[in-house]
């Protein structure tokens, strides 16, 4: 009886969670579905953005693409998107937000196409490291600027990007960069650009942290002595499960972790050498600090 209990509230909280999603998405998509879009860049993540737009209702007509690469702009062209290689000229209509994704090493040609149309827009910036005073040096005083760090579990809808806002963003442009990022997956405002660092080192970085406890979690079967195909399927079975799990319960982490380790069980075991001085935790603080100073560094430059 206390199993099914359990289980029983299990299933509701997960009900629960998918239902705040899906009411996420309808409201989502009835924020400003026809506001005009241009995307400048469309690689990987400018790919991703695209799909979600259009999977949730945006018109194709209301999005417009830039890139240099023809590669690119037949990708764009096979989502029945307008693209070009080159911004269009002033006299084009101005559009509601500008998206800018391309890498930080082009972002500066970016912003000196851009600048001479800065006014009435917002532009929205996914460039790592670049900042807010950065983009703003490239598009004049007054642009309306939002910098955000998404991170690839964006490519199937299930990333998470953190935003922050200049003080010319109004809270119409706000709302509108929030749904645009909405669509590949969570969002969270930052009151300190400062945090980006650390958001970076986090999720920006974090899936290449998971990616790597796959890799270790396959190895470590592979030498226990399973068979490849079976030791990938429980490696990556058991972290989207655990992954799932943990953000469909309202507990945390600590919780979920306590609740799983039978004292003097095989899990203990594995903890306990886990959880050993300069263990796990140590290491992924180590982590997250070197990666948080090396954001700082590149945002310097």
């Amino acid at each position: 009886m206390i199993a099914n209990a359990s289980a029983e509230r299990h299933a509701s909280r997960v009900n629960d969670s998918a239902r705040m999603i899906a009411a996420r998405g309808v409201r989502e998509m009835t924020v400003a579905r026809d506001t005009r879009v241009l995307l400048i860049g469309f690689g990987n993540m400018g790919q991703a953005l695209a799909r979600g737009w259009l999977a949730r209702g945006r018109a194709a007509t209301a999005i417009r693409v830039v890139d240099t690469a023809s590669g690119a702009r037949s990708a764009a062209a096979a989502l029945g998107l307008a693209a070009s290689e080159r911004v269009a000229p002033q006299s084009a209509a101005v559009p509601d937000v500008v998206v800018i994704a391309v890498k930080p090493n082009q972002l500066a040609t970016a912003l000196v196409e851009l600048a001479p149309g800065a006014r009435g827009s917002v532009f929205l910036s996914i460039a790592a490291g670049k900042t807010l005073a950065q983009l703003e040096a490239g598009l004049g005083a007054g642009a309306a600027v939002v910098r955000a760090m998404p991170n690839t579990p964006a490519a199937i809808g299930q990333g998470i990007s953190a935003l922050v806002a200049n003080s010319a963003v109004t809270p119409a442009q706000r709302a509108l960069c929030e749904e645009l990022l909405g669509a590949v997956g969570a969002t969270a405002w930052l009151d300190d650009e400062g945090d980006m660092d650390a958001v970076t080192a986090v999720s920006g970085s974090g899936p290449a942290y998971v990616f790597l406890l796959i890799e270790c979690l396959e190895r470590a079967a592979i030498d226990a002595g399973l068979a490849p195909e079976l030791a990938r399927r429980l490696a990556l079975a058991t972290v989207a499960g655990a992954g799932a799990y943990a953000a469909a319960a309202d507990e945390p982490a600590a919780e979920l972790r306590r609740r799983v380790t039978s004292p003097g069980g095989t899990t203990q075991a594995a903890l306990e050498v886990l959880g050993a001085e300069r263990g796990l935790g140590d290491l992924i603080a180590r982590a997250v600090r070197a990666a948080a100073k090396r954001s700082r560094e590149l945002s310097a430059v």
